[in-house]
Order: C-alpha cells, then sequence, then structure tokens
C-alpha cells in the first residue's frame, strides 16, 4: 500500500541515563535510504474487538537502523507533543461515535411503531414514549456537551499556538485530559443507549447500533486508558501548579450570565473547587489517586455543563430577535435537561473523590479471593 513504512520508536541510547530522562526518539523505515530492507519486522497483527481494518501490530526491531529525531534523552518530551494530540484527537473520536449513535438512535426511534400512547391510547412511534425520550436526551444533551467543550478546547491550543500565551496553553492542557477520558467514556454510554433505543434490534448488525458500542469501547483506552488520563489531570495539570490554573478557569465559569442551569453550574463549580483543594492539601498519595478518575467524570460533567449555560445564555438573549425560534428553544431545553439529570451528579461526585479513598484501598489482596 506504500513504498516505505516509518516506525516511531522509543529506545536508548548505549550511554542514556537511568529513567525516562534517558529515552530518545528514533525514526525507524522499513527501507533505508539506500533501498535496503531494514531489519524491523512486522511479528503479528493484533485481532482486536469490533475492529477488523487496524494495523495495530507487535514490532520486532533486531538489530534495526534507526535514526535520532532531535536531541538524544529528550524522547517522552517530544513523544508528548504528539501524545497529546493524539488524545485530544481520540476525544474527538469518542463524541463522533456519541453524534453517530444519536442520529442512528433518534431516526429508528421516530420510524418504530410500538406501544400505546400514555395518554390518546393509539400505536405511536417511540419516540412518544417518556423513557425513550429521556434517552435520546441523554444522548443528545452529553454528546453537545462534548463537541463544545473539545471545540473550546481546540480553540484554546489555537490561540496558544498563534500568540504564544501561556494563559490559553494551560487551560487548553488542563482540559485535554478532560476531552480524552470523559468524552470516550460518554461515547461509549451514549452508545450503549444507541442499542437500548434500538431494543432487540440493536443487537441486529443490519441496524449497525451494536458496532458503535464496539467501536467506542477502544476509544478510553487509546492513547492511555481513562485512569491514566486521570492520573495525568490530578497529579501534572492539578497539583504542579498547586491548581492554579484549574482555579482560574472555574472563575470564567462562574462569569456565565444567568440561565436554566445557573444553580446546578454553580454547585458543580463549588465541587470542583472542593476537590481541588483536596488534591493539592493530600499528603497521601494514594487517597488522592482513588479518587482521580471520579474527579476526571466531575470536571467533565462541569466543563461541559459550563459550555451548556453559554450556549443557554445566549439563546435565551437571542430568542426575541431570530426568526428561528425553535433552534433557539431547543438549546435553552437541552441546557435545561442536561442541568436536570447530568450535572445534578456533581456534588456526589465530589462526596467520592474527597470521602471515599479509604474504601477504595479498604480490602488486602487476599480479601479480593473470599467467597
Amino acid at each position: 500500500m506504500a513504498e516505505n513504512i516509518v516506525h516511531l520508536v522509543l529506545a536508548r541510547t548505549p550511554d542514556a541515563p537511568e529513567g525516562v530522562k534517558g529515552i530518545s526518539l528514533f525514526v525507524v523505515p522499513k527501507f533505508l535510504a539506500d533501498g535496503k530492507r531494514n531489519t524491523a519486522r512486522c511479528a503479528s497483527i493484533e485481532h482486536k474487538l469490533g475492529i477488523h481494518a487496524s494495523p495495530t501490530a507487535v514490532m520486532v526491531y533486531d538489530k534495526a537502523v534507526g535514526y535520532v529525531v532531535g536531541e538524544e534523552n529528550r524522547g517522552l518530551e517530544y513523544m508528548f507533543i504528539m501524545m497529546n494530540a493524539a488524545r485530544f484527537a481520540v476525544g474527538l473520536e469518542g463524541v463522533a461515535i456519541a453524534e453517530r449513535a444519536f442520529q442512528r438512535a433518534l431516526a429508528y426511534a421516530r420510524e418504530r411503531m410500538l406501544g400505546r400512547d400514555l395518554v390518546e391510547g393509539k400505536t405511536v412511534p417511540i419516540i412518544r414514549h417518556p423513557d425513550v425520550r429521556r434517552m435520546l436526551m441523554l444522548m443528545k444533551s452529553q454528546t453537545e456537551a462534548m463537541r463544545a467543550l473539545a471545540y473550546v478546547t481546540a480553540a484554546a491550543l489555537d490561540i496558544a499556538h498563534k500568540l504564544k500565551s501561556e494563559k490559553h496553553q494551560a487551560f487548553a492542557e488542563l482540559m485535554i485530559p478532560v476531552v480524552k477520558g470523559w468524552s470516550t467514556e460518554t461515547g461509549i454510554e451514549v452508545a450503549s443507549l444507541g442499542v437500548q433505543v434500538h431494543g432487540g434490534m440493536g443487537f441486529v448488525e443490519e441496524t449497525g447500533a451494536a458496532q458503535y458500542l464496539r467501536d467506542a469501547r477502544i476509544t478510553t483506552i487509546y492513547e492511555g486508558t481513562t485512569g491514566i488520563q486521570a492520573m495525568d489531570l490530578v497529579g501534572r495539570k492539578i497539583s504542579r501548579d498547586g491548581g492554579r490554573t484549574a482555579k482560574a478557569w472555574l472563575e470564567e465559569v462562574g462569569k456565565v450570565p444567568s440561565n436554566v442551569l445557573s444553580a446546578q453550574l454553580a454547585a458543580g463549580v463549588q465541587a470542583v473547587s472542593d476537590c481541588v483543594d483536596f488534591i493539592c492539601g493530600s499528603k497521601d498519595p494514594l487517597a488522592t489517586f482513588a479518587g482521580a478518575v471520579p474527579f476526571l467524570k466531575l470536571m467533565g460533567i462541569v466543563a461541559g455543563g459550563w459550555q451548556m449555560a453559554r450556549a443557554a445564555a445566549i439563546a435565551q438573549k437571542n430568542l426575541s430577535m431570530t426568526k428561528d425560534k425553535a433552534f433557539l428553544e431547543a438549546k435553552i431545553a437541552t441546557a435545561k435537561f442536561y442541568g436536570e439529570h447530568v450535572l445534578v451528579q456533581a456534588p456526589g461526585l465530589r462526596d467520592t473523590v474527597v470521602k471515599g479513598s479509604a474504601s477504595v484501598m479498604a480490602l488486602s489482596e487476599e480479601q479480593f479471593l473470599a467467597a
């Protein structure tokens, strides 16, 4: 399919120092510059759940020739430039799968005739049933929130690159593990809801609903699991600067004009602030990291609520100045739903992060085997 295949490989030079400070980045091509075949070879292709065109492979580098990229011993630093971009891209993959799963579920719900209307008593499309509406609204509202947060983070990256803005760079770095971790975990939830909307037909291949769920499942693992993203968020993005970037972001959230989810957003801001104080003040790394994933979820839910609140405030402001009222009214209603069904989780997640670490570590390894 290609004249050459080039691998980026992390490895050590003979005199490299110990630890991560001794890792260099190399380019290892399949064919060398003189046309000769390098000794790098594929040992096996990995067969993954639901993915039948993945090039992921086990590679063997038996005395293969590689060329140092940049300076020696700075490989991990270089890799993280690529890794951050890749993590953000996988977060977008979670958003994309969620959107497609919602579109498919919505189309099915509008055409599938089943069950009687609770008021009128006649057979109706399943979109008329309250629980199906609830699932569709969960899919729609969370997908909108994820997409908006991803776009705001992307804009911050662009501004940071163009203007060399440390403020925007710090905000983007804070949000990248959130975009990656929260969007992919929520993408699985949304895809699973899509299967549920289809009912038994969700397991029939022709509907496509099951494929979205299989596709979504690996996104929480790509480029670092959700636990790795959460540890990066807590350890590097919160603790490293004493929570300053997170607190500055929370101040911006507090400036959103009054809207239909102001009360829930204020509670969410307080929940995140409490967790940041806990993380920065903790002397016990086990306690800090035991709640890392719930904290990442909390950050995602509140950051998504921030974007939904902005949309609702703008929609409300412009409601009387446009003919397209249906679109703006839908924005406001969707934001209100998000506040009442998603953002309300924030105080509970705060309690899990701040108070729940002891129970995470309570059992000995032997007690896990107890009947």
